[in-house]
């Protein structure tokens, strides 16, 4: 019997890893996102799809510590005097989003029919943002350290924290007839200290413990004990505010900022990062396997009404909030877009609810139905507003366009190629006209002394104001080889009394830009490999004059094969390079066995 028990737990773990081995990529392929891979493989498995899994509650339970890991890593990036600085989002901005949320949130609620109580707790749950959801999104966005980033964990870690407050409001909204007034109170002054403990146990053990425990660890060079001990921390502080009733997730958070300045803060990183990125999936699926179909059904038009009414209000107003604290439009809506969904403690809020007969099991499944769905929902409305939204204007301010320009040499594109080549005009005093499309570059440029007009050199017109028609010379440095391209054509048959130097991408680049009767072309990478190849013979002892005739060889042959290729196509001059390998081969076989 226990060998079948171990089979069945172990045929879980299968399905598990199997659909999101599966679903992940096929929905990333899909460009819809690892986060709607993960809840779409976990209701097709979980026991309202094909019933693979039946008890998605404990595994929820479980990959809740996904949750709790992250905030732990996040909690390492914030060092205090960071998190310092971000007080006033931290309080200001979040408390300011959370009241207001939750005022018009408990409106639409009542606006339904429900009582105050009932609507009150089903709005706090939704104004509680998903953390695992939105942090996930931010992480592959890679905004996690841009400022609109830093706003966002911010209010959500504010969030986290008045998941303890509300969990107090739901005791004294209790009926009355479940306790007593006086234990309810004496209940209530031992929560309040056994939170006040916890907390203080928890700083204490950062400040004075964890560092040594570390010490003495690496000094044991035990990699297998420093990655244990790791996990200890983490699930430590995780159980001791659990103890003390307060967010797991916020405790890893604290132990995370409380080791944000270590010495070992990078090896404890990399050492959680393998088990936090799996946990967290695991989260996912099983938010996805939690979603009760069935509720769903009879309760249709209910949910659905109530997924729509709430997602919007919530983005309405996350976005007046983020408008009224200076955040540009961009900026407000897409925080809007990415956190107007109710999250993972809101479960935690409607069970404690249900618990205190606030809400009835109706509610709470209604409610947990409308929050699963609007944490399914929220990557594909971030990937529609990716999409449908306008992208932000480039600022041209300090920019100038070029116009009627003369000059001698005109370089094309100024990035890390263009700049080199332009020295040597540049040294021996000739007049040059820069053009670049990229504003950063020509206002970088313009640091260090140099005059980059904007223009597109694919535009014969462009080309012209910058003094094409009278230049001795035309230098192409892109890094894009269709433009190259376009450009040199466009160059041979507007301006043939320049002479065109371009820079090649690769050997089909090549090929094409000999058709376009290019003068002069280089392979972006070809001297700079051919210098270390020389390097490298002389390495091996060759004296300088055998170090070049080498080298110049292999420059012939290199124009040999080219010389090939653009004759007989690119497969003659592989057959060719393929054959001489052979040749040579056998050669080397017949010299090592003469007989």
């Amino acid at each position: 019997m226990a060998v079948e028990g171990s089979a069945g737990d172990l045929l879980k773990v299968v399905t598990l890893l199997g659909a999101a081995v599966v679903a992940v990529p096929l929905f990333k392929r899909l460009g819809l996102g690892s986060v709607l891979g993960y809840l779409a493989a976990g209701l097709a498995i979980g026991p309202f799809g094909l019933a693979l899994i039946n008890d998605p509650a404990t595994i929820l339970h479980t990959a809740e510590l996904g949750v709790v890991m992250y905030l732990f890593v996040i909690g390492l990036e914030m060092q205090p005097s960071h998190l310092w600085s971000l007080r006033r989002a931290i309080f200001g901005l979040g408390s300011l989003q959370v009241v207001v949320c939750g005022l018009l949130l408990t409106g639409v609620g009542l606006a339904f029919g429900f009582s105050l109580p009932v609507s009150f707790v089903s709005a706090m749950g939704f104004v509680l943002t998903s953390t695992a959801v939105v942090m996930q999104l931010l992480g592959e966005r890679g905004d996690m350290a841009q400022p609109r980033g830093q706003k966002i964990v911010a209010i959500l870690l504010f969030e986290d924290l008045l998941i303890v407050p509300l969990l107090a409001v739901i005791v004294f909204m209790a009926p009355p007839d479940l306790a007593g007034p006086v234990a309810a109170t004496s209940s209530r002054w031992t929560t309040i200290g056994l939170a006040l403990g916890s907390l203080v146990a928890l700083v204490a053990a950062g400040v004075w413990l964890l560092n040594p425990l570390f010490r003495v660890l690496a000094n044991a060079k035990a990699r297998e004990v420093m990655t244990a001990a790791a996990l200890l921390v983490v699930l430590g502080a995780a159980l001791l505010m659990q103890v003390g009733g307060l967010s797991m997730a916020m405790g890893a958070f604290l132990a995370g900022v409380l080791l944000s300045e270590s010495t070992f803060r990078h090896q404890l990183e990399a050492d959680i990062e393998p088990f936090r990125g799996l946990l967290l999936g695991l989260f996912f699926l099983s938010v996805g396997m939690s979603l009760d179909l069935a509720a769903v059904a009879s309760n249709w038009p209910l949910i659905a009404a109530g997924v729509v009414a709430m997602m919007l209000v919530k983005a309405l107003c996350i976005y007046g909030v983020a408008r009224f604290a200076k955040s540009s439009h961009a900026d407000a809506l897409d925080r809007a877009v990415l956190m107007a969904q109710g999250g993972e403690f809101a479960f935690v809020l409607f069970t404690a609810a249900l618990g205190a007969k606030v809400i009835d099991p109706v509610v709470n499944a209604n409610m947990t139905a409308i929050v699963v769905l609007s944490m399914a929902l929220t990557p594909l409305v971030v990937l529609m507003h990716r999409r449908l939204a306008t992208k932000p204007g480039v600022s041209m301010e300090g920019i100038e366009a070029v116009n009627g320009q003369a000059a001698s040499v005109l370089v094309i594109g100024f990035g890390r190629f263009g700049q080199i080549a332009s020295q040597g005009v540049i040294a021996r005093g000739a007049s040059i006209t820069i053009i670049d499309n990229n504003v950063q570059m020509i206002r970088d440029a313009e640091a260090y002394g140099f005059k980059v007009y904007y223009g597109d050199g694919c535009r014969a017109d462009v080309l012209h104001a910058a003094g094409a028609h009278t230049a001795s010379a035309i230098l192409v440095c892109l890094d894009n080889k269709g433009a190259a391209t376009r450009i040199a054509e466009l160059a041979r048959t507007e301006f043939p009394q320049a002479e065109l130097l371009v820079r090649a991408f690769d050997r089909e680049h090549v090929l094409a830009l000999r058709k376009a009767d290019v003068g002069y072309l280089v392979r972006e990478t070809f001297e700079s490999a051919m210098a270390m190849g020389r390097q490298a013979v002389l390495t091996l002892g060759a004296a300088e004059e055998e170090a070049d005739e080498v080298m110049e060889r292999l420059r012939r042959r290199d124009a040999e094969r080219m010389d090939m290729e653009a004759a007989g196509g690119l497969f003659a001059g592989r057959a060719l390079v393929l054959g001489n390998q052979v040749k040579k081969a056998a050669a080397q076989q017949t010299a090592q066995d003469p007989a």
